[in-house]
């Protein structure tokens, strides 16, 4: 996905046109059949100019369309962990993310190869796991700024890129990994929320 063309103008119109589009997509997946950008333009009905806008290459749209068969909204993670502290939600957006990797690690690592393999200079891609920190942090006392730095640190473990570096660099299984990821997560805000204290 073009990250660059949904975050100008009108975000929400251009976050319902994406979404459109994965359903489309997800359409020909649910039923097994192969299909291009202009099939898609017309079980959208939307033009194919608009759909080249969000995603360059078929390729691209069908995994990430795969991909987003799985995974459950921001706001649908966060409502599930309301009830919770600050440190719980974390580990759960933590948890839920790296479970959804594991879970779909080949569909993942495809995807990723794809959007590389497009233009690396180019890479932006889907934003799930900053949108549910930031819902998380939403109503905390933590001040913008270090809101912002703590949800793109805390990115950095969880879902599938760490995912890889655990395994095939580390050498850890997935339990492993797992536990990795969230010991890390846990000296982070353990470091950030003492340092508050000062």
């Amino acid at each position: 996905m073009k990250n660059e063309y949904i975050k100008s103008g009108r975000i929400n119109q251009k976050l319902e046109t994406r979404n459109k589009i994965l359903t489309s997509a997800q359409y020909f997946i649910n039923k097994g059949l192969e299909f291009t950008l202009e099939d898609i333009a017309k079980k959208s009905g939307l033009s194919r100019a608009t759909i080249y806008r969000y995603y360059s290459k078929v390729e691209i749209l069908a995994n990430e369309a795969g991909i987003d068969i799985s995974t459950k909204s921001p706001e649908h993670i966060i409502e599930n962990l309301k009830e919770k502290n600050i440190e719980e939600i974390i580990l759960g957006i933590q948890k839920y993310y790296n479970t959804l990797a594991i879970e779909h690690e080949g569909a993942f690592r495809k995807y990723l190869c794809t959007v590389l393999a497009s233009n690396p200079s180019e890479i932006k891609r889907g934003a799930r796991r900053k949108r549910t920190l930031q819902l998380a942090f939403e109503n905390t006392s933590i001040n913008n700024k270090e809101k912002e730095k703590l949800v793109n640190l805390l990115t950095l473990l969880m879902g599938i890129e760490p995912l890889i570096v655990t395994k095939d660099v580390s050498g850890l299984n997935n339990i492993q990994s797992m536990e990795i990821m969230k010991w890390g997560v846990q000296l982070i805000l353990k470091g950030y929320f003492e340092s508050d204290k000062k």
